[in-house]
């Protein structure tokens, strides 16, 4: 099987086809790469062919907040192939205000070892509680 990735890595954005077959147990094992420039966009190619991890952004609710939502992320990426079981965590979320930035809203997130994280600061209306 054969896919056609461009990289990321740099601003050449190297056209890289990956050559790769799939194992009789699962998983993905890469034959060949062409394309890349660098050893980097090598390394990278068959990182996302062969476990592919993205970091998810999203917002959540936050009550008493002078902003209605709190914009957060991952602090490490995920498997890809998880991003709607972590989204599907953050979409019930709701918070209270003062939040800082880089403060934990979910440790641990469904066992993938990255947390979610606030990415920048609310502070609570004054006057309510």
């Amino acid at each position: 099987m054969n896919k056609k990735l461009i990289c990321i890595l740099c601003p050449q954005g190297c056209p890289i086809n990956v050559e790769y077959t799939e194992k009789e147990l699962g998983g993905i094992e890469v034959i060949s790469i062409e394309g890349s420039k660098c050893a980097r966009g090598e390394y990278w190619a068959k990182e996302e062919v062969e476990n592919p991890v993205r970091t998810v952004t999203s917002s959540i609710r936050i009550f008493n907040g002078e902003l209605p939502l709190l914009s957060v992320r991952t602090d490490k990426p995920i498997p890809k192939k998880r991003i709607f079981d972590v989204m599907n965590v953050i979409k019930n979320l709701e918070v209270k205000a003062p939040v800082k930035r880089g403060q934990i809203i979910v440790e641990n997130i469904l066992g993938l070892e990255a947390n979610l994280i606030a990415t920048r600061t609310v502070n609570r209306v004054n006057g309510e509680e």
